[in-house]
């Protein structure tokens, strides 16, 4: 049995953006297809790690070699984009709390995200004993550091963990720095190995 057990956000708790949320996000940016998708992804590792969001779209604009008509707009509804989560999931985690089970929470989220994330859903991030953001660490996953702080925010060796990310890449990273480590597929995966 897994006592300490820690979750990715964005594609395991956290639903990624809707459909609708990206054909919003394109028409703000007035570009889409996978040029503007592959900047947006491109640049975010540094936006992840803390830069202002201002910033990162000045580097998505660059990299496209295009100018965007209302960043404030494009930030909201970028913002908006990320912070719908899964019933089930949220069902296991408070599950797992009332279990007595320690919990962490490691995610690359931005700075902007932070404080409407846990406005929305504060009772959820309050069952976990540590919650630790990439914005505010300064590193982002896969970077072995970020999963050897939050072993120490919760008081344990990485070796004590296990850990459910959606990214292969992380998965292999947080293995490398000595967790037990499963790619996501679903509420009942996570059951079956906390069990």
């Amino acid at each position: 049995m897994a006592d300490v057990i820690v979750f990715d956000l964005y594609g395991v708790i956290a639903r990624t953006q809707a459909p609708e949320a990206v054909r919003r996000i394109e028409e703000l940016a007035g570009a889409g297809g996978p040029a503007f998708w592959d900047a947006y992804w491109a640049c975010r590792p540094a936006y992840d790690a803390g830069q202002e969001s201002a910033a990162y779209w000045a580097d998505v604009a660059a990299r496209l070699g295009v100018r965007f008509r209302d960043v404030p707009a494009l930030i909201e509804a970028d913002l908006d984009s990320w912070t719908r989560v899964d019933d089930e999931m949220v069902a296991l985690v408070h599950d797992l709390a009332d279990a007595g089970r320690t919990l962490g929470l490691l995610s690359n989220i931005i700075a902007d995200l932070v404080p409407r994330f846990e406005a929305r859903h504060g009772a959820l991030l309050d069952r976990f004993d540590a919650l630790v953001y990439s914005c505010r660490i300064g590193v982002a996953k896969p970077d072995p550091r970020a999963f050897e702080i939050c072993a120490e925010r919760l008081g344990v060796a990485p070796g004590d963990v296990l850990f459910f990310d959606d990214s292969e890449r992380n998965v292999r990273a947080a293995r490398e720095a000595g967790m037990r480590a499963e790619v996501f597929t679903g509420p009942a995966q996570v059951r079956a190995l906390t069990a």
